[in-house]
């Protein structure tokens, strides 16, 4: 639920210290408050002003606070004290826009005399002024990431770009309305300029090109504001509407809806508070909902040593229905790898001797699975002197047992084709290759043994099929001979 504060007047500024704990500066008719983060009293305020404050700001490490107002003098006040450290004159309208340059030294203003000013904080001395607008200069930020560059927004439809170091603007934007607020993200490369119902995001690194115009609001955007991270950007209008943007794509994600119109808006440096000033001198504070926290559930009492064994020892009856309980399956390593497409580690789990020894067919089976997969050559490949040793052990003792010879060829051709090149760097693989060698010799001098004996016995096979087919022949035309009397002598 929002926390309202009524004020004295329209609320023109709010800015938020950046150190903890994150007090806020409101500025406001004749007079800047101080509020803690949940205080809806002022905790401190500086009301040495004869007319109209404008545009309190802190400076980055919260301990200075410098504003503007309506009688032309830029004050400076201690954060911690109430007199004004120091007086800023020279402008000779009203001052609407104060701040500081990231180096805490230096202050940069603008005011209704359409000038811009920079100033030196210790010495009070303005060091140089810029005339180069032609309207009331309303809104500016400083970089930071470099100490001599400030921007400015005026009336006179333009953002100006200021470098201390120069005599004159460095580069000019023409954003088509009367500017009301601009924004420089953290990075320092892009630029955003609220004025009409516009908001438009511009690249300051390519010379000021136009990226995005945005026109979500239906009346003029007077106040802009980017979360602690840069991905929201938040704008607040005299629609009474907030729209918050996504900075990856520029599309609203979000909206508030205010009574009045609305001129400031802050957002804390934790994104933890949005307060929202209106012209109606009323100021909007919203929390966000803080995220509820588990309770430690208290630790359950384990139950007794009889509750595990309670039953162990029960029969089951003839006429009890027993339910077996689901076994849990447990994969094998290898079949881990081959699911996770690691075949050179499948490969490896299976040439383990344990599995060598005892199941060789798990081997040949994994083998075949990675030929089936066309990565067997991979996982052969790229091994070491003892794992290519291993590996032709394998093949040399179990090619010659015919139910793993089809695979266990190829694994053979393709260790010789893989690693042909390195024959004659290791005694240990060419005595490996060479008992290959003899292995597959004596296998084929066998098949040729038995190729002979097979012919002999086709043979041997094919003379007493004849001489059966010959007996049963004559023992069929017998038959026949003796039904055709019979039938004759009927």
């Amino acid at each position: 639920t929002p926390v309202q504060i009524k004020e004295f007047g329209a609320v023109n500024k709010i800015d938020f210290s950046p150190v903890p704990p994150y007090n806020y500066a409101v500025t406001a008719s004749s007079r800047i408050h101080i509020y803690g983060r949940y205080s809806q009293e002022p905790i401190k305020t500086f009301s040495r002003f004869r007319d109209t404050a404008f545009c309190a700001t802190y400076r980055d490490d919260g301990r200075l606070l410098a504003a503007g107002s309506e009688d032309s003098i830029i004050r400076l006040f201690d954060s911690g004290g109430k007199a004004p450290l120091r007086q800023f004159e020279g402008h000779t309208k009203p001052v609407h826009l104060v701040g500081f340059l990231s180096d805490k030294y230096r202050i940069f203003s603008g005011g209704d005399d359409y000038s811009s000013k920079l100033w030196d904080i210790p010495s009070a001395a303005e060091i140089t002024s810029y005339s180069e607008h032609t309207d009331y200069v309303r809104c500016g930020c400083a970089s930071k990431v470099n100490a001599d560059v400030f921007i400015t927004g005026s009336y006179d439809h333009t953002v100006k770009l200021f470098d201390a170091r120069t005599k004159g603007s460095v580069m000019t934007i023409e954003h088509g309305h009367p500017v009301e607020s601009v924004l420089l993200f953290p990075s320092g490369g892009l630029l955003v300029s609220a004025g009409g119902r516009y908001v438009k995001v511009w690249d300051v690194l390519k010379g000021g090109q136009l990226l995005v115009s945005l026109k979500n609001h239906h009346k003029t955007v007077t106040c802009l504001c980017l979360n602690s991270s840069g991905q929201r950007l938040l704008s607040g209008s005299l629609d009474r509407h907030v729209k918050i943007y996504s900075t990856t794509s520029y599309k609203v994600v979000h909206s508030f809806n205010y009574a009045t119109s609305i001129l400031s808006l802050a957002l804390s440096p934790e994104d933890e508070t949005i307060v929202v000033g209106m012209t109606n001198g009323v100021l909007n504070v919203k929390h966000r909902k803080p995220e509820e926290k588990n309770e430690k559930s208290q630790k359950k009492r384990q139950p007794a040593y009889r509750t595990y064994v309670k039953g162990r020892t029960y029969m089951p009856k003839q006429e009890d229905f027993c339910v077996s309980k689901p076994v849990k399956r447990v994969l094998r390593k290898y079949d881990k790898l081959l699911r996770g497409f690691q075949s050179s580690k499948a490969l490896d789990a299976v040439l383990e001797p344990p599995i060598m020894l005892h199941t060789p067919e798990v081997t040949v089976a994994v083998m075949q699975e990675l030929h089936r997969r066309g990565t067997l050559r991979s996982a052969l490949a790229g091994r070491d002197e003892k794992q290519v040793n291993l590996l032709l052990t394998f093949v040399a003792r179990r090619v010659i047992e015919p139910r793993f010879t089809p695979v266990l060829v190829t694994v053979a051709d393709m260790i010789t084709d893989i690693y042909q090149p390195v024959v004659g760097q290791s005694a240990i693989v060419d005595k490996q290759f060479l008992k290959l060698q003899e292995v597959i010799g004596k296998e084929i001098d066998y098949q040729e043994e038995l190729l002979e004996v097979l012919g002999m016995m086709d043979t041997l096979f094919a003379t007493f099929t004849k001489k059966r087919d010959t007996c049963l022949e004559e023992n069929k035309s017998n038959g026949l001979t003796e039904v055709i009397e019979t039938n004759t002598n009927y």
